[in-house]
């Protein structure tokens, strides 16, 4: 198996992972230097390292008790990066539905994850997972 296809394996297991809410999973995945990146201006946006990851996923993942579904809808790959088209729905401990559509690009080297950059429609971020709440200007 080619190190390219090797990165969307480990690739498809990750978002299996963020689907389950196996939080230590998706830390352990990551490289002692790993970072990801959650873009836009919302309560759960900026750039964390391991040690943070490992906090962060944990609580956003348990805000989906029933857990995530996630569908890929197309994944492309070069060298040591891939990215993913995908669409995440689940309910949220609120009782809302959440239904966003994502852009992952994920970085690997020597099968760790390097780089997460998370793009998303911030808006439902917002409005499902922080209720509302916006970071201050």
């Amino acid at each position: 198996m080619s190190d390219v296809e090797k990165n969307k394996a480990l690739t498809r297991e990750f978002v299996g992972a963020i689907g389950s809410g196996d939080a230590n999973f998706i830390a352990d995945s990551y490289a002692d230097d790993g970072q990801l990146f959650t873009m836009g201006k919302t309560m759960i946006s900026g750039t964390y390292d391991k040690p943070t990851i490992r906090q962060f996923a944990g609580s956003v993942l348990e805000s989906f008790p029933e857990g995530l579904s996630y569908t890929i809808h197309h994944m492309t790959a070069e060298d040591d990066r891939v990215a993913v088209e995908a669409t995440g729905e689940g309910t949220h401990v609120s009782g809302k539905y959440y239904t966003n559509h994502y852009h992952f690009l994920f970085v690997w080297r020597d099968g760790k994850l390097l780089q997460l950059k998370e793009y998303m429609d911030t808006e439902t971020v917002t409005d499902v997972i922080c209720g509302g709440q916006r970071p201050e200007s």
